[in-house]
């Protein structure tokens, strides 16, 4: 008998569905996690924040802005948290729009690190891997600051982190979330360990590559154990050097990711989501094979805004089995629609990216309105 290979394996297209894990996603645009810094000084998730993500839930599946653990780990004014019982009910209403428009979502849990400032977290301390401070400055409730050298983590405040993970990860699945993404990149905790420049410790969480990915090892385990590996993801960002965490050396990037891959494999997580220039390179590739899992792939700021056709090209390139859409997100609500139909797109206004109101959040219009 003659097999049509064309009809039996079919290419995967970008508007085709994908199972990330237990996540049933309609198409495999992706929402990025996207600091909105709307959720007031309380960190609750209100009214905005419900209709925000409402209105993008045609996507296969939305990741949440980095969310905070702990008050000591918040890393922005504004930014919300799942560390009270209030915060974790703010989510819930979140979690049901986005249902109630047959959508997908994940809490991305972010612990800042040394990225953040006592004017910011409440006055808190500052942990971080080692005690050295970021050379730049963050915007605090008193205005702009330099970040303040942290203070280096004892093993049982390593041990705290790990729990507030787990705690946070319970919370949001309890909530309603359909998945949690551990927030492993931008120079926040878990990449300051992972990172040589930010990381000088001479413990067993220092010096060689696979004593530098133990942390990041240890909390994404506990997690999985806690909700169900099917529904957690990890968001990495190898040699993407943000927060001052320098990973310049390809070799040891590969030896330090290529480690964590390797122990993370046998967990069976969701997926791996990988922020880097190079999404088909050969970085990315090597650590998607070490991974073993459904890879999402985001260029973040390099080269511009993702376009219909960049993310098109991932999936039939085989780069990925789903693509991590940013700004033109934040622009059209209904992108899938847009790119599927070829429509024109809204342009985004980068001045209104952060703010309390709902200018530049929620005023984008629809095809229908546009």
């Amino acid at each position: 008998m003659t097999v049509n290979i064309s009809e039996s394996t079919p290419v995967p297209s970008l508007f085709s569905p994908v199972s990330l894990g237990k996540i049933e996603l309609a198409n495999r645009i992706v929402m990025a996690p996207l600091t909105r810094v709307r959720a007031g000084s309380a960190g609750i998730p209100g009214d905005l924040m419900v209709e925000y993500y409402r209105q993008r839930a045609s996507v296969g599946m939305i990741i949440t802005e980095g969310t905070y653990p702990d008050h000591a780990s918040q890393g922005y004014v504004g930014e919300p948290g799942i560390a009270t019982d209030e915060q974790a009910a703010g989510w819930q209403r979140v979690f049901e729009a986005v249902h109630a428009e047959g959508g997908r979502i994940v809490l991305q849990i972010m612990h800042a690190g040394r990225g953040t400032h006592p004017d910011i977290n409440g006055g808190r301390r500052i942990l971080a891997p080692s005690a050295i401070a970021i050379d730049n400055k963050t915007f605090t409730e008193k205005g702009e600051q330099p970040y303040p050298v942290p203070e280096a983590m004892t093993t049982a405040e390593i041990r705290a982190a790990l729990e507030d993970f787990v705690t946070a990860a319970r919370r949001a699945i309890e909530a309603g979330a359909d998945g949690v993404e551990i927030h492993g990149a931008n120079g926040y905790l878990l990449q300051e360990f992972l990172s040589p420049a930010a990381n000088q410790r001479t413990d067993e969480y220092g010096g060689p590559p696979h004593n530098r990915a133990r942390f990041a090892v240890e909390v994404v385990t506990a997690v999985a154990q806690a909700v169900g590996a099917e529904r957690v993801g990890l968001r990495i960002s190898p040699e993407v050097d943000l927060g001052d965490v320098f990973e310049t050396d390809r070799d040891d990037v590969l030896a330090t990711y290529g480690t964590l891959m390797d122990q993370l494999r046998p967990l069976g997580l969701a997926y791996l989501s990988v922020l880097h220039a190079e999404p088909g390179g050969d970085l990315v590739q090597e650590l998607r094979r070490r991974f073993d899992g459904k890879l999402i792939v985001n260029n973040g700021p390099f080269g511009g805004q993702t376009t219909r056709e960049q993310a098109l090209q991932h999936i039939e390139a085989d780069h990925a089995d789903a693509v991590v859409v940013g700004r033109a997100l934040i622009a059209n609500p209904d992108l899938v629609a847009r790119w599927q139909g070829g429509h024109p797109e809204n342009e985004p206004r980068p001045e209104l990216f952060y703010g309390p109101g709902a200018e530049g959040y929620t005023d984008y219009p629809f095809l229908e309105t546009a």
